[in-house]
Parts: C-alpha cells; sequence; structure tokens
C-alpha cells in the first residue's frame, strides 16, 4: 500500500460535499474514488445543526450508500461532557438540544454549551448566558465560525459571533470542541484508527478552519472554491494552502497526481 493511502483523508462537509441544501454535483463521484482506492477517509462538519446520523442520511437521500465515516461538534460535544463529567446548560436548536439531555442542567451548570441557534437568538438569551458564565459557568463551543451561508447564497453570522460576545463580556476564553480545534482533527483521525499525531490531508471551503487548522497540526490543506472562498482567492491573506481545487472533480485528480508521484519515489 501506498503511503498516500496510508494518509487519512478529512472532509468538510458544508461547501465541499454539500451545497446550501443540495449535494455537489461529483460528491457521489469523489466519494466512490476514496473508497475504491482504500483511502481513509472521513466526513466532519462544524455544524451544530445535525449529528453524523445526519449526513449519512443526507448522503443516502441523494443516492450515495457508501461506508463514509462521520463526525459532527455534536458527537465531539456529547463526548467531551461525557468524559470530563460536566454538566451544562445547552445552547442550540431545540432538535439538537434533546440529544444533550443527559447533561443538561439550568441552574448552577459546570459549563455553558452554545451552538447554532438560527433566528432564535436574542439579547435575552445572550443575557443568560452571559450571567451563567459571571456565575462560574465554563463557556464551551461547539464551533466558533464567524459567518456562513445558510441557504448557500446569502451570509449571515455563525455562533462564533455570540460566543465572542460572551468571551469579551465575561473576559473568559470558551474552550473550542470544533474546527480549528486540535481535539476536534485529533478525534477525527483516531475514529478511523490513526495516531493524534499522524499527518493527514484536509480538504476545505474555510481557509481558517479548514486549512490553517490544519497546517498548525502539520496536515496539508486542500482548499475547494465551492463554499466560503471563491476563486481567485485573495493575495492578502497569510493562510497559504498546500493545494487548491475548483471542485471535487480536480481533487480527485490531485489526489492521483499525488498518489502517483509518491508511487514513482518509492519504486
Amino acid at each position: 500500500m501506498s503511503e498516500i493511502k496510508k494518509l487519512p483523508v478529512l472532509i468538510d462537509f458544508d461547501g465541499v460535499i454539500r451545497l446550501g441544501t443540495k449535494i455537489a454535483a461529483d460528491a457521489g463521484a469523489f466519494l466512490e474514488y476514496l473508497v475504491n482506492e482504500n483511502i481513509p477517509s472521513i466526513i466532519l462538519s462544524n455544524s451544530t445543526l445535525s449529528d453524523s446520523s445526519e449526513i449519512k442520511s443526507f448522503l443516502a437521500r441523494n443516492g450515495i450508500k457508501l461506508n463514509i465515516n462521520a463526525l459532527t461538534t455534536i458527537d465531539a460535544a456529547i463526548d467531551y461532557l461525557r468524559q470530563e463529567n460536566l454538566k451544562a446548560s445547552v445552547y442550540c436548536s431545540k432538535k439538537i438540544k434533546g440529544l444533550f439531555k443527559e447533561f443538561i442542567v439550568e441552574d448552577n451548570p459546570d459549563a455553558v454549551l452554545i451552538g447554532d441557534m438560527g433566528n432564535e437568538w436574542s439579547y435575552e438569551i445572550l443575557n443568560e448566558i452571559f450571567r451563567k458564565v459571571h456565575n462560574g459557568a465554563k463557556i464551551l463551543a461547539m464551533q466558533k465560525n464567524k459567518f456562513w451561508k445558510p441557504d448557500g447564497k446569502t451570509l449571515a453570522l455563525d455562533a462564533g459571533a455570540f460566543v465572542a460576545a460572551i468571551e469579551y463580556a465575561s473576559t473568559k476564553e470558551a474552550t473550542l470542541i470544533g474546527k480549528p480545534s486540535p481535539l476536534y482533527f485529533q478525534s477525527a483521525i483516531k475514529k478511523i484508527g490513526f495516531n493524534k499525531d499522524d499527518k493527514f490531508i484536509m480538504i476545505g471551503d474555510d481557509l481558517e478552519t479548514d486549512i490553517k487548522g490544519a497546517q498548525e497540526l502539520g496536515g496539508k490543506g486542500i482548499l475547494v472554491f465551492t463554499g466560503k472562498t471563491k476563486f481567485p482567492s485573495k493575495d492578502d491573506t497569510s493562510i497559504k494552502p498546500a493545494y487548491t481545487a475548483k471542485n471535487l472533480d480536480e481533487v480527485i485528480k490531485l489526489l492521483r497526481k499525488i498518489l502517483t508521484l509518491v508511487e514513482d519515489t518509492t519504486n
């Protein structure tokens, strides 16, 4: 088995596999390529609106019934609360909040766990969170994305903007569960059978959470111009991906090229 096949491949869900509410046109061929070439891979999502089962359901509804690993910040947050034995007040969508029922307390929590609440965010909710943090609760952020495109087109504030407000007011720093937290990347590669310090490839559309986060752990980033970052990328950014691709078809070609180069050097 060649070296590239031993590298875990991490793939961002929103902006790469799912574009808005639709699947990327070349997602099926891309995922089939990973499976057929036995490249260890896992789909990651920083969304706090669904867990890994919903990623697999989305793929199945779109005709992709491959055995693909998946991890979301919801799954990672549940694991974190369990490992740290914490009780928390949970702020996210009502549907997702039910997944945390074993950990939820509203009075004097050990932590406040913050995810995305969509249009439910309000000044009253922010004040409620702030008071609990001021009284001693830790801040746990499922993700800290600055913005996203709920409909695939229009930018909207993401949970990170509200987490930042609580951090500023309380002078406390949140523990980040999702990307670009090293804990999240390491949990992902561990889930597919690798050690936390192993090298990996990250395919994503976000320069900060995907590319920079991977690079800080020694990973290689492939920036795809189908989501947040549009082609051509800005020259004024200090974040330089190892590779860029306009779509997943180009990612397949990139991986094939890398594989060929590795095989040539090992023969």
